[in-house]
């Protein structure tokens, strides 16, 4: 059988693409408005027709002209719209006024109207489900044939070495589908550390240097190796910062070998945005580390043209590939048994 085709809205790096790929898609197209993500697509994904631009300016029907398609050919249309207007971290903080990068959910609408996919795919953080424009997207999308599933997942049970609660919605055209396989153990930060080998002395993403003072590399030694927190070191020995705040009691700790890692986010590399000190050695986790514990093979290439801290943003933001691979088998046998059902139908 010919294997299924894709599209991945609001691609980012290509971690989506990864695991539809790694499932068994042959993702034909994307769109992405930032150029360092998808320079860094393009490089690891070379047979894909990427669109660089907002995705509001991209026409559907361009889209299928150009990738061959007709209504209704497309398996499966996927995508994470930007998800910073709905963060916890976001409303935290008091950035609420996001509005049109929040309605950047019903450009995935306007794309399912007009391709009518056989199967949807939608992923983000877990407050949108409680955002009016969800309920909006689901009766939408309701209307056009599609009977949706949707809940907030943990990626830990699902292969990821890592706590990370997110919204999935997937949706099959007259036909239910269901939710991928889970894993009957957590895989842990030890089992992804170790897929980076011999590679790591000649990884430049792996060996960025890294800029403390000398009063903060103490503090980091002091901390206990293997799952230690700051809060292990009395108040005394805290950083001022640290003694008047009572919350993020993740902060300067250091991930446990042998269990998962939270959430990793664009701040992966910095030991003051949340427990992101290795087990171990006196540091922070590397950048190529944080993209192991995505699940991204150690030979993904991530552009670092642009610094650090843009390079983190990408792998912070990426959907784990692992994660979306389990969803998209699902849809891919979802898929084939409506298509044998519908073939035997036609032959009775």
């Amino acid at each position: 059988m010919k294997k299924p085709q894709a599209i991945d809205l609001f691609s980012g790096c290509g971690g989506l693409t990864l695991g539809l790929k790694q499932a068994g898609f042959r993702v034909v197209g994307a769109v992405e408005i930032d150029s360092l993500a998808a320079k860094t697509y393009r490089a690891n994904h070379k047979r894909v027709v990427i669109w660089e631009k907002d995705i509001s300016r991209v026409s559907g029907v361009e889209v299928m002209r150009q990738l061959g398609l007709c209504r209704g050919q497309l398996d499966l249309l996927a995508g994470c719209p930007p998800c910073q207007g709905f963060s916890t971290m976001t409303t935290l903080n008091g950035r609420i006024g996001q509005e049109a990068q929040n309605d950047l959910v019903f450009e995935f609408l306007r794309f399912a109207r007009v391709l009518r996919p056989k199967a949807i795919m939608l992923e983000n953080v877990p407050k949108l489900a409680k955002n009016r424009r969800f309920k909006t997207l689901r009766t939408e999308l309701q209307k056009l044939g599609y009977e949706i599933n949707h809940a907030v997942l943990n990626a830990a049970n699902y292969g990821v070495p890592q706590r990370r609660k997110r919204l999935i919605l997937v949706a099959g055209q007259g036909k239910k589908i269901s939710f991928g396989a889970r894993t009957w153990r957590e895989r842990t930060v030890r089992e992804f550390f170790a897929k980076l080998g011999c590679r790591a002395k000649k990884d430049e993403l792996h060996n960025l240097p890294e800029n403390r003072t000398d009063k903060v590399k103490q503090i980091i030694r002091e901390i206990p190796r293997n799952g230690g927190s700051r809060l292990d070191l009395g108040e005394k020995r805290q950083l001022k910062c640290h003694k008047r705040c009572n919350g993020f009691k993740d902060v300067y700790g250091r991930m446990a070998w042998d269990d998962v890692s939270p959430t990793i986010t664009g701040g992966c590399f910095n030991p003051s945005k949340g427990r992101f000190l290795h087990p171990t050695k006196n540091r922070a986790i590397t950048l190529r580390e944080a993209a192991l514990l995505q699940t991204f093979p150690a030979d993904y290439f991530f552009s670092v043209e642009r610094g650090k801290s843009p390079a983190a943003q990408m792998i912070g933001n990426a959907l784990p590939p692992e994660f979306i691979r389990r969803h998209a088998i699902r849809v891919i046998q979802s898929l084939r048994q409506k298509s044998l059902a519908e073939t035997r139908l036609r032959r009775a």
